[in-house]
């Protein structure tokens, strides 16, 4: 046999209390699950809201890193041609200098030509000279 309560009346008010403390368990229960799911909707939406910044940042970072890479590429394009630019002219420069140092050595070994010429002609005209007096000397003196 049931123990429980002998009054009906009694076991009504138990029955109706206990049906209250499952209404209030089961509002409770129901606020439990809300809160918890208002928990992960807010930690999913952080977290999307964190992933969607990171990506930004990554994209950003990206473009960065590109443009950086682009410029870096067009300075050493530019101080590569530079550099073959100032080696062509400094080649120029060379060949010319070359050229006028060969102009000037030949200009110098043609004057020393000339020089030496003159000088060997001088020479035989002051052997002629020399010769001419002597015997000139020679035909005065008495013998």
């Amino acid at each position: 046999m049931p123990s429980g309560p002998a009054d009906p009346l009694e076991a009504e008010r138990e029955l109706r209390d206990l049906k209250q403390q499952i209404a209030a368990l089961r509002q409770r229960l129901e606020a439990a699950h809300a809160d918890q799911d208002t928990v992960v909707t807010r930690a999913t939406s952080a977290a999307a809201a964190d992933a969607t910044m990171l990506r930004a940042t990554i994209a950003a970072l990206r473009e960065e890193l590109e443009s950086e890479r682009a410029g870096r590429d067009q300075a050493i394009g530019a101080a590569v041609a530079q550099a073959n630019d100032q080696m062509a002219q400094l080649k120029k420069t060379v060949s010319a200098l070359r050229d006028q140092l060969e102009q000037l050595n030949a200009g110098a070994a043609a004057k020393l030509s000339e020089a030496r010429a003159a000088d060997r002609a001088e020479i035989a005209h002051l052997q002629a000279m020399i010769r001419s007096l002597r015997d000139e000397l020679e035909s005065l003196q008495p013998k």
